[in-house]
């Protein structure tokens, strides 16, 4: 038997479909037939950008995958037959960093899509140890009252889960501000869930079309196109006053992935600030790194996300509390070329997710 992967060769070259060998799981290891993989910011990075691969190429590309286990290698007999999301960062679960939680920067975590191979295929092998267990019924259904399919969760692994480690990193609770510069899939995602940890959200872009799409799930929105920073600044500092909110610590999440981003989530910076950097882009900012001395400010950077914080994320889309279906996107796997390029030059505002 043989399965269907779409393979990339070189940087901004189509991506190749090829047949090949089922492989078999080794010890500890898991066969799942995807369900669906999304196309996210870090698959464009290696695409079209030159950033590289962990492994050599040709690549298979892809990290959020959800799918249905159909064979398992030794020790990993209890995932048999299981509706399952795949962590887009696989720790090892054993290094000194691993045991003091602190697997995000694991030396040997599994990256699918960049250390081994990723979800844009039929079939993928990944270690069983750190998957979530997705509760379906007999017809592999998600449970729950949010309706979503199997493969539209596939986005949790990524888009979903790695602000959601952002927002536990900066201690959000319901007395804060949380303020979201870009808000495309993981930013827009991020502002639910900090919306569901009960905070004040505030959603900042210059695509008035995504602010549109996300108005009744945040408390404001702003166009950073429309206005000169000064200006932004003073509008945000005065709803946070409007609302009799704090006017210090805010928790200040960059996802958008661009440099004009970037610097204007530092410019947001006030006392006791927290500012969590969770978009990527080779770009540099011209930035007065002292500000965080004198607004006794932190920043972090965000890779990925525990996968013990994979549990209570699927529970927030399943329950409701978080919206998935509004903000995602379906397509054949065999349009993956297409698809990339329409997300490239930003024609479609929700998640693409690619179906085997």
């Amino acid at each position: 038997m043989t399965m269907t992967a779409w393979q990339m060769t070189e940087a901004n070259k189509p991506m190749e479909r090829v047949e090949l060998p089922i492989p078999e799981p080794g010890e500890g290891e898991v066969l799942l037939r995807v369900a669906g993989c999304g196309v996210c910011h870090t698959d464009l990075g290696f695409f079209y950008d030159g950033v590289r691969t962990r492994s050599e190429l040709p690549l298979v590309l892809g990290h959020e995958i959800s799918g249905v286990v159909e064979s398992v290698g030794n020790g990993a007999e209890q995932w048999a037959g299981k509706a399952v999301i795949i962590p887009a960062v696989m720790p090892c679960g054993t290094c000194d960093v691993c045991k003091r939680d602190m697997g995000n920067i694991c030396s040997v975590q599994k990256m699918p899509g960049n250390d081994i191979q990723g979800g844009f295929a039929s079939h993928i092998i990944v270690p069983a140890q750190n998957l979530c267990d997705v509760p379906v019924d007999g017809e592999n259904k998600p449970k729950g009252e949010s309706g979503v399919s199997l493969a539209e969760l596939s986005v949790i692994a990524d888009a979903l889960t790695t602000p959601y480690q952002a927002i536990k990193d900066s201690g959000l609770t319901g007395a804060d501000t949380a303020i979201f510069i870009g808000v495309g899939g993981v930013g827009g995602f991020g502002a639910q869930i900090a919306k569901a940890f009960g905070a004040s959200v505030i959603a900042i872009d210059i695509d008035q079309n995504k602010l549109d799409a996300l108005s009744s799930y945040v408390d404001v929105t702003f166009n950073a196109k429309e206005m000169p920073f000064k200006d932004l600044r003073k509008e945000v500092s005065g709803f946070v006053k409007s609302q009799g909110r704090r006017r210090t610590e805010w928790k200040i999440f960059e996802t958008s992935g661009t440099a004009a981003g970037q610097k204007t989530a530092f410019g947001l910076l006030t006392y006791g600030a927290h500012l969590s950097v969770v978009g990527f882009t080779m770009d540099t900012v011209d930035i007065r790194l002292s500000n965080l001395m004198a607004f006794h400010a932190t920043a972090k950077g965000n890779w990925g996300c525990l996968p013990k914080y994979y549990p209570p994320t699927l529970d927030l889309v399943l329950s409701g509390k978080v919206q998935l279906s509004p903000f995602v996107k379906t397509y054949p796997l065999d349009e993956i070329n297409e698809v990339f390029e329409t997300v490239h030059h930003r024609k479609i505002l929700e998640r693409a997710i690619m179906v085997p």
